[in-house]
């Protein structure tokens, strides 16, 4: 009868063991591991990270926890505990008084962000889609030292419109488009005060007999980048066209506004102010200015 040999298993370690007993029992995940989802999904503690980072406003240098809190409609604790996290990555910095004001690192995102776009590519197709709603030609305006430039522009569909072609020098005394950037750059007098509050200007005839155009500004971080304009022959820019193009206008540039980073909520309330005029029945004409009665 053949030997029968029998081999000894060896003894595991306790290490050992203590994976064994592991693997055989199934794993529950720990509490807490899983971040929270938002309501529309993605993670609710990102979503309220942006909300405090949403609460500073253009004028404000610094605010106290409350403050936050407050605008937010979050708990101090919880505002808090977020305001360390982005304290740690550099969005917010924690002052001695306790509290909080905007830290550096936003300042790297916006320009990663304006190296990554042309301000004309990034608002082609915004013009695009005023001029499909109106018809006439959408054009956007910068300001070069004394005079403005056409940056982008969709022309008209019409057998009779504007000449102005991307890369034109027009002057900023005349027409909507300059009397928009002449009133977000500081300029005084009456006229630019009305402009500054309504977010609007129109013009008929003022830079040449035969076109009229109406335009609004778009803004940046903090300062105006220029200016959207709906300009035609004043045949089809008449008085109606004129009123109805305001509430548009102010849409596309608030849109525009967000885009590249600035503050929509001063054209968002002249748009809020027409809409409101439209209902009551009570719409005022926009201000124009024309050769004939040219404003100062």
């Amino acid at each position: 009868m053949p030997t029968v040999t029998s081999q000894t298993r060896p003894t595991p370690t306790k290490a050992a063991e203590r994976r064994l007993i592991r693997s055989r029992v199934p794993q529950r995940e720990s509490p807490g591991r899983e971040p929270t989802l938002g309501d529309k999904g993605g993670v609710a503690a990102v979503d309220r990270a942006f909300e405090i980072l949403g609460a500073f406003r253009q004028d404000d240098k610094a605010l106290p926890l409350m403050e936050i809190s407050r605008r937010c409609s979050l708990r101090a604790s919880t505002v808090r505990r977020i305001a360390q996290s982005l304290s740690r990555h550099g969005y917010l910095q924690i002052l001695e008084d306790g509290s909080y004001q905007v830290g550096p690192s936003p300042l790297i995102l916006s320009a990663l962000y304006q190296q990554s776009f042309s301000l004309g590519d990034l608002l082609l197709p915004l013009m695009r889609e005023l001029a499909d709603q109106t018809g006439e030609s959408a054009s956007v305006y910068v300001r070069r030292g004394d005079v403005r430039v056409c940056l982008c522009r969709i022309d008209s569909t019409h057998d009779v419109r504007g000449n102005v072609r991307v890369g034109d020098v027009l002057p900023l005394d005349r027409g909507s488009g300059g009397r928009i950037l002449l009133a977000f750059s500081g300029v005084k007098g009456p006229m630019y005060e009305t402009i500054r509050s309504e977010h609007c200007y129109a013009s008929v005839g003022e830079r040449e007999n035969e076109t009229a155009g109406i335009s609004v500004p778009f803004f940046g971080a903090g300062h105006v980048m220029g200016t959207i304009t709906l300009a035609g022959p004043r045949s089809r820019l008449d008085e109606t066209f004129i009123a109805n193009a305001r509430a548009l206008l102010l849409r596309i540039a608030a849109r525009a506004t967000s885009l590249l980073g600035g503050d929509p909520t001063p054209l968002n309330q002249s748009l809020a102010a027409i809409l409101a005029g439209k209902r009551r029945g009570t719409r005022p004409p926009p201000r124009t200015a024309s050769r004939r009665h040219r404003l100062p």
